[in-house]
């Protein structure tokens, strides 16, 4: 199963890279969302924030969420990271809940682990030169998308 997703996202991402651009077909985002581990960069200890309610409803559909905020010790009774560098597990998608502009630092520190397959940046957060390098160096890339309601609409 891990090599059909391996080989499902290198053909996606090879199709991303020659758009210059993320991802967004239905086929696409599923490939991303077959994925186990997601290290969620901003994650809130704060019930009610997207930053808390979304990660926290793919722990509760089966996923092992990774919080990276280096303000918490723990969330969802798990330990919080301080960086993307500071995680000592494999991780397979980083979902980014920063604003626009600290997305690039993100994509950068992502970029810096072999593990990581997919970067996804939530609903309103984008950068286009950031997604594009790591659309270059062979990730895939969302943008601009809840993982919360695509996985609803997709998987759930």
């Amino acid at each position: 199963m891990a090599a059909l997703v391996a080989a499902t996202l290198r053909r996606f991402t090879v199709a991303s890279v020659r758009r210059g651009m993320t991802v967004d077909s239905t086929d696409e985002l599923e490939a991303v969302l077959a994925h186990d581990t997601i290290a969620v960069v901003g994650c809130s200890s704060t019930p009610g924030k997207a930053a808390h309610n979304v990660p926290k409803y793919m722990l509760e559909h089966g996923y092992d969420i990774v919080p990276v905020n280096p303000f918490a010790d723990e969330i969802f009774g798990r330990k919080a990271y301080d960086s993307l560098a500071a995680v000592d597990k494999s991780i397979d998608v980083v979902c980014v809940f920063r604003p626009s502009e600290e997305v690039s630092d993100v994509v950068d520190a992502a970029l810096e682990r072999d593990d990581v397959n997919a970067i996804w940046t939530q609903s309103g957060i984008r950068d286009n030169d950031a997604a594009a390098r790591a659309a270059a160096d062979g990730r895939t890339v969302v943008q601009d998308r809840c993982m919360k309601v695509e996985h609803r609409r997709l998987i759930a």
